[in-house]
């Protein structure tokens, strides 16, 4: 696989592989001349090997074997004009030259191989995303939108964290949550509870009754499914936010689930006060609290998952979520998820230790009448 490197629609020529092909050609040549022009008694041709071991680092088997045959050939010739290749040495030289490219090749070869097996894994999870995780409207009721997903497996796209959102009967209703692991094994599970929002979502339940029926579906796959060895370990944190579109508000059911964060401009980030219940799946039949607070037009409500707020420095420092945000409060949704993304890994020094979600709920002003309602809690159930 030779890779090429794009700039503004033009192939930049010291970049691409066969400017770079130039560089263990020339090497060759360099190590040939001088070699041709030093005392009999100084052996440079031993140095050829350098050049094909250095192809595979940006091209192929094929381009390794004739980068390495060119090196053996140009050896060669130097046996020949330092007394003939029939001397011990010289022979000694080119055999073992010969060794060494063909062991070179076989790496490329291998190299190649894996490359294309990421590849192979990298367009899978990219479609396990794309089918279990629907990319989010960028505008949806009165909402701009914006997420961001890091994953901690290496080489996937999706893991234990997930959202959806949908719009039902004037309400914007948005889930994200957090079930139990990280990576590949995590799927299942975030699959079964995407699919139980979707299903229950659009029918015209309170938001405490459908944390219920994603209870109720958590409970069922891991009896079904869970081995004696793993009784209790299946279940999964989970955020409900409804969103009416006429009325400045939020109501929120947490069930186990970290609370959001309210960016308002000017710098200002608060933390609603949320009734949490236990995590789905860990206590059938309880009663979730519904819990309201004001969310005014031109305000952000910033979701996460817990990867985000437990991403340790190398000092073992936590991230300070609340805290970095308070810089962009007045950013759209996009500049936020842009910022946090390069904030959060670059605190992480590079890698997440689980998987992170985040969504930025930004509210449009609109024409209607605004209704001032405080930031009150109320308890259902």
């Amino acid at each position: 696989m030779e890779p090429r490197v794009r700039r503004t629609g033009r192939w930049w020529p010291w970049q691409s592989a066969h400017a770079l092909l130039l560089f263990p050609v020339a090497l060759i040549v360099v190590i040939t001349v001088v070699d041709l022009r030093t005392p009999n008694d100084i052996h440079l041709g031993p140095a050829l090997v350098i050049a094909p071991a250095l192809t595979p680092s940006f091209a192929g088997p094929r381009t390794t074997a004739g980068v390495g045959a060119l090196a053996v050939v140009a050896q060669i010739f130097i046996g020949i004009h330092h007394g003939g290749i029939g001397t011990t040495n010289h022979i000694v030289q080119i055999i073992t030259l010969s060794v060494l490219v063909v062991l070179t090749i076989v790496y490329s070869a291998l190299r190649e191989r894996r490359q294309a097996q990421l590849a192979q894994v990298r367009t899978v999870a990219e479609a396990a995303q794309h089918v279990l995780m629907w990319p989010l409207p960028e505008q949806i009721g009165t909402l701009r939108i914006a997420s961001l997903y890091l994953a901690a497996e290496d080489e996937a796209q999706i893991g234990g964290d997930l959202y959806a959102t949908t719009l039902s009967d004037g309400a914007v209703r948005v889930l994200i949550g957090d079930v139990r692991g990280k990576g590949l094994p995590a799927i299942g599970e975030a699959a079964l509870l995407l699919g139980a929002f979707r299903e229950s979502a659009h029918r015209h339940i309170p938001l405490a009754d459908l944390a219920t029926a994603l209870d109720q579906s958590i409970t069922r796959y891991a009896a079904e499914l869970e081995s004696p060895e793993e009784e209790g370990e299946r279940f999964a944190t989970a955020l409900l936010v409804e969103i009416p579109d006429s009325d400045p508000v939020t109501r929120m059911t947490s069930c186990g689930h970290p609370p959001p964060l309210l960016l308002s401009p000017g710098h200002v980030v608060t933390v609603p006060s949320l009734h949490p219940s236990p995590p789905l799946g860990v206590h059938s039949g309880t009663d979730h609290t519904l819990d309201v607070f004001s969310f005014e037009p031109g305000d952000t409500l910033l979701l996460y998952t817990d990867g985000v707020v437990e991403a340790r420095d190398e000092r073992g420092r936590f991230y300070p979520l609340a805290d970095r945000v308070a810089r962009w409060t007045d950013d759209s949704p996009e500049a936020l998820m842009h910022h946090l993304r390069r904030d959060l890994l670059a605190h992480a020094g590079g890698r997440l230790g689980d998987d992170a979600a985040l969504i930025a709920l930004h509210r449009t002003p609109t024409e209607r009448r605004r209704h001032h309602v405080r930031a009150d809690t109320i308890r259902q159930g």
